[in-house]
């Protein structure tokens, strides 16, 4: 299948363009007293000077040497059209034109090499996004009263009960002193208060008399 070629009119601009800036830059070397090869060489490097400046300018737009070299380029490209436009006598060309000429390989060797060896700019470090600290959203819980002991049984005793006046001298078990200590903790977790003898004589089940010893040893 055939392909069509279409005619690209900025394509053929350029063309024309490239091609009389070429041919202007020839001329004034010569003129200048760079013959043969060497006239053909003068267009190549200020051509090549140009295309590899802008290359830079677009892979690193804040590098200021590739917009000095492209800068030094498009005068050369410049100076050579307006030099070869009647205003300068190719027959007679000046001395300042000819120290240019022949000094212009060692400049665009130079510029070459620069912007050839110039550092590419890295990728630009993404920022992390900051995160917030996540809120503590645990909910502080009263501890748990203690579970409840059945009352515990008095020993048998034969002995006649001794006087409330005098609750110290009832002995009270260990086991039962430790939960009556639960108890009044769970209680002032609660209520901020100590316990009374009351109510942990109600919470033990326990007399009167041996309920007033617990409450004494717990205070």
């Amino acid at each position: 299948m055939a392909r069509s070629i279409r005619l690209d009119a900025v394509l053929i601009q350029a063309v024309i363009a490239g091609a009389l800036s070429f041919a202007h830059l020839h001329d004034l070397a010569a003129a200048a007293g760079q013959d043969g090869w060497k006239a053909w060489a003068y267009p190549v490097s200020v051509d090549l000077l140009l295309v590899a400046a802008w290359r830079r300018m677009r892979t690193d737009t804040g590098n200021r040497d590739a917009w000095l070299w492209f800068a030094i380029a498009l005068i050369a490209s410049l100076g050579a059209n307006v030099a070869t436009a009647g205003l300068l006598d190719l027959q007679h060309v000046p001395p300042w034109l000819r120290i240019l000429v022949a000094g212009w390989p060692a400049l665009a060797f130079l510029g070459g090499t620069l912007l050839a060896h110039a550092s590419t700019p890295g990728p630009e470090p993404v920022d992390k996004p900051h995160l917030e600290p996540t809120p503590d959203l645990s909910v502080d819980r009263a501890p748990e009263p203690a579970p409840e002991l059945p009352p515990a049984e008095p020993a048998p005793d034969d002995s006649p009960p001794e006087p409330a006046s005098t609750p110290s001298t009832v002995p009270v078990p260990p086991a039962l002193l430790d939960h009556a200590r639960k108890i009044a903790d769970a209680h002032r977790a609660q209520t901020g208060a100590p316990i009374d003898a009351g109510t942990l004589r109600a919470r033990l089940g326990v007399p009167a008399a041996l309920a007033d010893s617990i409450a004494l040893q717990l205070a």
